[in-house]
């Protein structure tokens, strides 16, 4: 980590909050539990014991690894529905295959993304390639799940395959932090993912002792999930480690900032931000299914057990 990056970051356009910008105060710093998914592999619940509230219109993200696989050992994920909602896969590090029942799907290493709307409802599979699975070795990533409105949960499925060459990269003034802006907008720079529900999602490196302030859209929430590393988050310089979820407040801009000395095993500080515009419609989410009531819930578990949200594929479709 990180998987995309650049020699030198004063090449890029700068990025900073404008004067008079009002600082997000940081509400609160939670721990991400462990746990397994799918198949086995090991998973951070970054958003685990956040309050809605503050998450909407995100509903969930799993820190994929990091894990260094043995031989034999990669594992993914079996046949699985999805209803209402998009799933963003952005790997790291690593070789992950998605295959769904719509048609879509794709290869992705180092740095790219699969966006992957399942709207009104589809089969999927995600999983790592054969040869990974003989020779193991590093994996590393997140999912996101970003809630769909009402009107658009019942829409046909849609694949996006971001490669890493595609994210917009920025800087800092002084060049201490490397932005990657997959999805959304940044001070009028606007990343390649294409979503129906307005969001903001960056993947920053942060050098030792460095600081960045950014510009937040006001009608947008701010979160930042800390991969790897030590920091801080707003003015006030909350503390922030590997594996911690911080929730910001009203404002205009946001504050991260590295610590002098890092982990032996991360040189910098990884952090995902995230922002969004809330949806603030009811939500009834269950498994792999989110709707708005019991009712569409029921309706989506019956849909799926009769077969109308898709078949899996007699054969695998070629992957590039």
């Amino acid at each position: 980590m990180p998987a995309v990056t650049v020699e030198n970051p004063l090449t890029l356009p700068r990025v900073t909050a404008p004067e008079g910008s009002v600082p997000r105060p940081v509400l609160a710093v939670s721990t991400a539990p462990g746990g397994f998914e799918g198949e086995g592999f090991p998973v951070r619940r970054a958003f685990a014991g956040v309050n809605y509230q503050h998450l909407d219109p995100f509903i969930m993200m799993d820190q994929m690894g990091e894990v260094e696989y043995a031989p034999g050992e990669p594992k993914g994920t079996p046949w699985h529905p999805h209803r209402g909602f998009e799933t963003v896969t952005y790997l790291i590090d690593g070789t992950f295959i998605h295959q769904d029942s719509n048609g879509g799907g794709g290869t992705i290493n180092d740095g790219d993304t699969q966006w992957m709307t399942a709207g009104s409802g589809l089969l999927h599979i995600e999983a790592p390639p054969e040869s990974l699975v003989v020779s193991g070795g590093l994996f590393h990533g997140l999912q996101l799940w970003v809630n769909l409105p009402a009107a658009d949960k019942m829409m046909a499925p849609r694949y996006q395959d971001i490669h890493g060459g595609e994210v917009q990269l920025l800087t800092s003034p002084d060049g201490g932090a490397l932005l990657r802006v997959i999805a959304g907008e940044l001070d009028g720079h606007e990343g390649p993912g294409i979503t129906h529900t307005p969001i903001t999602m960056i993947h920053a490196t942060v050098s030792p002792g460095a600081e960045v302030t950014l510009p937040w859209r006001e009608d947008f929430n701010g979160l930042a999930y800390v991969m790897a590393g030590r920091g801080s988050v707003g003015v006030d310089r909350r503390p922030v480690h590997t594996g911690q979820t911080a929730v910001f407040g009203k404002g205009s801009s946001l504050t991260v900032r590295a610590d002098e000395q890092q982990d032996s095993n991360s040189p910098d500080l990884e952090i995902v931000l995230l922002g969004g515009r809330p949806i603030r419609e009811p939500m009834a989410h269950y498994g792999p299914f989110v709707m708005n009531t019991r009712a569409e819930l029921q309706q989506a578990f019956d849909d799926f057990q009769a077969g109308r949200l898709g078949v899996i594929p007699t054969e695998r479709v070629p992957h590039t």
